[in-house]
């Protein structure tokens, strides 16, 4: 698997935490592996065969002013009765371009203050627009995914959510609503996932925040809001960053889970309401969302099945030395090693390695094959979590005195009954 496509990858839970290291070990670990990875992938995206299919996206390219494409698009529209969506918003929602249009490659929504009388005869003092892909496109399960820069303010309320396709038939809350990113726009550094069912919804929604560090704000560049939503587990991600997995678990007692059927998507701009409060004297007007795109997938693989990273288009491992933090090829013995018996240890990135609470290395099991037909066991002497990057999970396994002589080994893990693909790496004497 290309690092490249590693946001788009994780393990089933993130209740597994990996035990530290010894002393600095865990530090100097972790900075090789994330420098590494930075060097080899400052951007990230989701989508490698391997794991993930796009089944359903919008790029909104297209001529600068014209509207959404209809044929994935609709509008809610008006003021959404008294109560204002029952939220108790302020803003009318239009399908006009002025509220929402595809400029340079983008969908812009727009929020304005003005005076209009919606077709449901509401007179308010704003618009903007809630574009929604029901009747269109709605799917159970999967990664869902929108590259968004959002507007800021007293009173805003962008979000980027979902709605159960049952809602005519179940009603709100039964239905289930899963917001991938909702923000009040006087808390621009923060950004929350939030799932709703019968029993806790609203207020009392199963809520997580991810916060911006160092000042600074979401509405100052783009930022990549995801959900993995897989039977009975969501996990929420900004800019590929795992910041909280939610189960069953997590609902109050005597509560059901309602996230086993399609849900449709939905991108609206707020003004007002309960969550965000009103606007006031320091709110600007107009506010834009600008969206990148909009993506859906599903998993090619199971999310048990674990993927060992490689470079990008290749099958080379993404593996160090354990000691040297060198990449291939690697010598079998090495002087520079700590250990008594000098010999190499790789550390190796996995996605997909379902690592259960209580599990250590004694779950893992790893394997070279020469190329010649013979296959040798690797000692695995530790797994854990890559802190920060829960969906990675680190390998440190000692390569075995068989492989004397070898110029190459094909390397693969097991899990659970589950192994992965195999990964090259050269040797040298």
């Amino acid at each position: 698997m290309s690092i490249k496509s590693a946001s788009g990858l994780c393990c089933k839970s993130n209740s597994f935490r990996a035990r530290a290291l010894p002393g600095a070990l865990s530090t100097v670990l972790f900075a090789a592996m994330l420098g590494l990875l930075l060097i080899i992938c400052p951007t990230a995206n989701a989508g490698n065969p391997a794991v993930w299919s796009l089944v359903w996206s919008d790029e909104f390219d297209g001529p600068n002013g014209s509207p959404v494409d209809s044929s994935k698009w609709s509008f809610d529209i008006g003021a959404g009765g008294s109560n204002g969506w029952g939220n108790n918003e302020l803003e009318t929602y239009t399908t006009r371009t002025a509220n929402s249009d595809l400029e340079g490659g983008f969908l812009v929504i727009k929020a304005l203050k003005e005076t209009f009388t919606g077709t449901d005869g509401f007179t308010r003092n704003y618009t903007s627009a809630r574009l929604l892909t029901r009747n269109k496109f709605s799917q159970a399960y999967g990664r869902f995914e929108a590259r968004l820069k959002i507007p800021y303010g007293q009173g805003l309320w962008p979000a980027f959510w979902m709605l159960g396709d049952n809602i005519n038939t179940a009603g709100w809350p039964s239905c289930g609503e899963i917001d991938v990113m909702e923000n009040i726009g006087k808390e621009p550094s923060i950004v929350h996932g939030t799932f709703h069912g019968p029993g806790y919804s609203g207020g009392s929604g199963i809520s997580a925040a991810y916060a911006l560090t160092s000042g600074q704000k979401f509405s100052d560049d783009f930022h990549t809001f995801a959900v993995e939503w897989e039977p009975n587990v969501m996990r929420f991600y900004v800019d590929g960053l795992l910041y909280k997995t939610r189960t069953p678990a997590d609902l109050p007692a005597g509560t059901s889970w309602v996230f086993d059927h399609p849900f449709f998507i939905i991108l609206n701009v707020a003004v007002g309401g309960g969550f965000p409060g009103n606007p006031d004297a320091s709110t600007v007007f107009p506010q834009r969302m600008v969206v990148d795109y909009v993506r859906v997938y599903q998993r090619a693989v199971p999310s048990n099945v674990p993927v060992l990273f490689t470079d990008e288009g290749t099958a080379r491992a993404l593996a160090l030395d354990s000691v040297t933090f060198q990449r291939d090829p690697f010598p079998v013995r090495n002087s520079n090693n700590f250990s008594p018996d000098q010999t190499t240890r790789l550390m190796l990135l996995s996605a997909n390695l379902d690592l259960q609470p209580g599990d250590d290395s004694s779950t893992v099991t790893a394997q070279a094959d020469d190329g010649k037909g013979h296959a040798f066991p690797l000692n695995v002497e530790w797994v854990g979590r890559l802190p920060n990057f829960d969906w990675i999970t680190v390998v440190i396994a000692k390569l075995p005195d068989q492989l004397l002589g070898a110029d190459q080994a094909l390397i693969s893990v097991t899990a659970h009954g589950q192994s992965s693909n195999q990964v090259s790496v050269s040797l040298s004497p």
